[in-house]
């Protein structure tokens, strides 16, 4: 019968090794899959973010929302400057939460979109590009902590609301119209400029604090709030995002490349090509292997125990049952008068075995899985194997040794 001589190589990675190694990489890809679902549900649903009027986070503003919708102040959120300028109609009041982060276009445009038609635009902690724009005139001074201050000036929104908490930038300006409220360390925390046009103003306020949902109901934030955002019976929410086109105008934040100056930018190349010279120079050149004398002699003994723990520690028996059948055939072959070259085919080295074989050892042991056979189910049976091959060895040169050898005279 032909045996396949594929159970004679030897056997590439199993499927268990590949899991034994492998699994610990998969575990962690796991972890971090289910770590990023899970984040992504904490933060999905209710939570919008900042002064979000849809979010219920101790710094959102549904409350605020909520107040407004009781008052009959309907509230449409929009995220894009374009969507900003088109609510932006009359009897509206356009509230822009973060004007810092709006391109000179994007205020541009919403300043045209306002300036004729009667409303209010409310501006929370503006800088001086957005003061440029809307308010000209008007300074930026330092900004101050929050506290609960008094209204200090004439406007009925203020003097109904009475202390609120307020702080953050404050402002200044020589207009004689506008109203200066909460001021602090000399200088109003909210200003309150008239507009050319008729029932048209523009409010600053130095913080948003007072419009979070777990502030709103300290002090008279709410009241003041609700007078501010609740003045005409449209309010147009509008939260700056990064995903806004109108946001990549030629003017917006540059980029970190257009902050070096130009000669960084030579340096740097210098010394990219020289990092490059360097590792061509120390790099590992390909050639022929140069032998090198060990500093100490290794026995063969260690080094085949060295081997024997490495197959044990990665369940190699695959590669352990292989070699031990390799060897033995092979040591076996010159004494079976078997040619080195045929000593690995069961068509030609079973034969020669059965014929040196004890009838003892032959009736007892099966050759044929023994010498070409499967891979061990465990290690156990690997050790089983090994003593099967050395008592198939001894016996086969034990007879050898007793063997009668015909004398050369003769």
């Amino acid at each position: 019968m032909t045996t396949a001589t594929t159970a004679t190589t030897v056997p590439g990675h199993t499927a268990r090794r590949l899991w034994a190694r492998s699994r610990a990489v998969l575990l962690g890809l796991l972890l971090l899959v289910i770590g990023g679902l899970t984040l992504a549900a904490l933060q999905s649903g209710e939570q919008h973010g900042r002064l979000d009027p849809r979010s219920a986070d101790r710094t959102g503003s549904r409350a605020l929302a909520q107040l407004l919708a009781a008052h009959g102040v309907t509230t449409r959120v929009v995220t894009t400057a374009d969507e900003a300028a088109a609510a932006a109609g009359p009897q509206t009041t356009l509230l822009v939460t973060t004007p810092d982060v709006l391109t000179t276009d994007q205020l541009t445009n919403l300043r045209a979109a306002t300036a004729r038609t009667p409303g209010r635009t409310v501006l929370l902690a503006p800088g001086t590009a957005s003061l440029e724009l809307f308010t000209p005139g008007v300074q930026a001074d330092p900004q101050i902590s929050n506290a609960a201050r008094s209204p200090g000036c004439s406007l009925p929104a203020a003097r109904r609301a009475g202390d609120v908490l307020l702080g953050g930038i404050r402002y200044t300006t020589s207009a004689t119209t506008a109203d200066r409220c909460y001021e602090a360390g000399g200088a109003p925390t909210l200003l309150r400029i008239p507009a050319a046009h008729p029932d048209r103003d523009t409010v600053l306020l130095g913080s948003a604090d007072f419009l979070y949902n777990y502030r709103l109901a300290d002090e008279g934030n709410a009241s003041l709030a609700l007078q501010l955002l609740g003045a005409h019976k449209h309010l147009v929410w509008y939260l700056p995002s990064v995903s806004d086109s109108s946001a990549t105008a030629p003017d917006a934040q540059p980029g970190f490349f257009t902050l070096l100056p130009a000669g960084w930018r030579w340096a740097l190349l210098q010394l990219v090509l020289a990092a490059g010279c360097a590792a061509l120079w120390r790099a590992r050149r390909l050639g022929p292997l140069v032998p090198e004398r060990l500093p100490v002699t290794v026995p063969a003994a260690e080094t085949t125990e060295g081997h024997a723990r490495l197959y044990a520690q990665a369940h190699a028996r695959d590669r352990a049952s292989a070699v031990l059948r390799t060897a033995t055939r092979t040591r076996l072959a010159p004494l079976l008068g078997v040619p080195s070259a045929h000593a690995h085919d069961p068509d030609l080295f079973l034969p020669a075995v059965r014929t040196h074989v004890a009838a003892s050892l032959l009736a007892t042991a099966d050759l044929q899985a023994l010498l070409f056979g499967p891979t061990p189910a465990d290690d156990k049976a690997l050790v089983h194997l090994a003593d099967q091959l050395d008592a198939l060895e001894n016996s086969i040169v034990s007879q050898e040794r007793h063997a009668p050898r015909e004398h050369p005279d003769r």
